[in-house]
């Protein structure tokens, strides 16, 4: 434990620290899915039909917005969302039909602590239970930790989002506790499980990620024969 001149106890000095760069990139490339910077035009009848793919309106519960009633509707909320720079939005490309299947933001981002936030994720049957699912979090984590230099990403949830949490889980994030009543989503009460993964964790789970997403980790059909987390469990 380290102690400074009065015999406290303080963290680890970080001589070097830097402020990080905000993400500027336009695209990542991967083998399953490309991220590319989200622009209403080009990208929002494709979403929109890629939505249209859910036997119901599940997959909005948990948000703060939607669902939309019309490619309208949702065309000026992309407007509205491709014009921040925080939430940083992306689309997600299907590789093998170049059309826009998802949607994910790098949002909350805190360049002098290095801290940044994984958010907005709103997938469409389409990318759902695929590689592409697991690429984006792979594509995202290796430009946040490797390319721009954070110390932290950060992923927060309903804390009532069962398949949120358990994907976060699976990503490598580490669960750090419940902010109670921290919003009020769609008039409900939303308290916020709060989970984390650091530079140094993912640089363990980097090769986990690769291994995962080789092609003979797939069958015939693109199932996957080993899960990631078995991946991470290896040394």
């Amino acid at each position: 434990m380290k102690l400074n001149e009065f015999g406290q106890p303080v963290g680890e000095a970080l001589p070097e620290w830097q402020p990080v760069e905000p993400p500027t990139i336009s695209c990542i490339e991967g083998k399953y899915c490309r991220l590319e910077r989200l622009d209403a035009h080009r990208h929002a009848e494709s979403l929109y039909q890629a939505f249209q793919q859910s036997e119901d309106e599940r997959n909005w519960t948990y948000l703060p917005y939607g669902p939309f009633t019309s490619l309208q509707d949702y065309r000026d909320f992309l407007v509205g969302m491709a014009n921040k720079s925080d939430p940083y939005q992306f689309a997600v490309i299907d590789s093998a039909t170049g059309n826009a299947v998802g949607t994910v933001a790098l949002m909350r981002i805190d360049v002098t602590n290095g801290v940044i936030e994984v958010g907005h994720l709103v997938y469409s049957p389409l990318m759902q239970r695929t590689a592409m699912s697991t690429e984006v979090m792979s594509l995202l984590l290796e430009y946040v930790f490797f390319t721009l230099g954070y110390r932290r990403l950060e992923w927060k949830c309903d804390s009532l989002n069962a398949p949120s949490r358990a994907a976060a889980v699976r990503f490598g994030f580490t669960f750090e506790g419940i902010f109670r009543q921290m919003l009020v989503t769609q008039g409900r009460n939303r308290d916020t499980a709060w989970y984390a993964l650091l530079d140094s964790e993912y640089s363990r789970l980097r090769v986990g990620y690769q291994a995962w997403l080789a092609p003979d980790n797939f069958d015939a059909a693109g199932m996957q024969m080993q899960r990631l987390t078995d991946f991470f469990d290896v040394d």
